[in-house]
């Protein structure tokens, strides 16, 4: 079996669609994978990109072309869906992916309480994240802001290492004034969003009510995050394959 096969049969057995970091660990653990390659993950990459029969679903999203319809009906993201629901699609996936990136990196994760039964592909985001609600770590009322940031990292100290705030299409003002209300904490803090609203994140982190974090808060488009969860995803299934060496 062809290497390219390999990888739309390793789609077909997940339901037409994955990650290209669950592709890194599904198709080098398949018996049909007989790469010779000495960069394996270099060649799923390629596979996906040029393959005809495989297509890009959103950043980091690969699936089967045959099963296009069937992928859009189940994700609400046919021509005949409305903006909401896509809305919500594109929220939770990147939520999703962020919970993923920080668990390989041996973070503490926590998304919303309304947010745990929203679905980050086929499954809650709340099987994902290692925290049942964000920790107690300052004064209630800092926290009940604390507590609705879309997707939080914490140390093993039980402090928060990053914020992550998913901007689709509302409004980054709202939070970047969220942010502010944790200045004085050691916390990376990020807005999420598409590469064109890079510009629209700096005009408005310029405004003089946000100067004491104009240094702190950066931007992550989505292209990058797919591209950070891909990257550590394929650190862990190196690892795996090392392991077995």
């Amino acid at each position: 079996m062809k290497q390219h096969e390999v990888v739309q049969l390793a789609l077909k057995q997940n339901n037409g669609f994955a990650t290209l970091g669950s592709l890194y660990t599904i198709v080098t653990k398949m018996p049909e994978w007989q790469s010779a390659s000495l960069t394996p993950f270099a060649s799923i990459r390629r596979i996906v990109q040029e393959t005809p029969d495989i297509f890009c679903i959103r950043p980091g999203l690969w699936g089967l072309e045959a099963k296009r319809d069937e992928i859009g009906q189940q994700f609400a993201l046919s021509s005949f869906t409305t903006s909401a629901k896509v809305e919500d699609f594109n929220h939770s996936y990147y939520q999703g992916l962020l919970v993923e990136v920080g668990n390989l990196k041996k973070y503490q994760t926590a998304v919303p309480a309304q947010d745990k039964n929203k679905l980050f592909l086929t499954r809650k985001l709340s099987d994902f994240t290692t925290l049942v609600q964000p920790y107690d770590f300052t004064y209630s009322d800092v926290m009940s802001r604390a507590k609705t940031v879309d997707v939080s990292w914490y140390n093993v100290r039980r402090f928060p290492t990053a914020f992550f705030e998913v901007e689709h299409s509302t409004d980054i003002y709202n939070s970047l004034l969220k942010y502010m209300e944790f200045q004085d904490f050691r916390t990376e803090f990020w807005i999420v969003a598409d590469a064109v609203r890079q510009e629209e994140f700096k005009k408005k982190l310029k405004a003089t009510a946000f100067a004491p974090m104009q240094n702190a808060v950066k931007f992550l488009s989505y292209k990058m995050l797919s591209e950070w969860h891909s990257s550590l995803s394929q650190s862990a299934a190196q690892e795996a394959l090392l392991a077995k060496v």
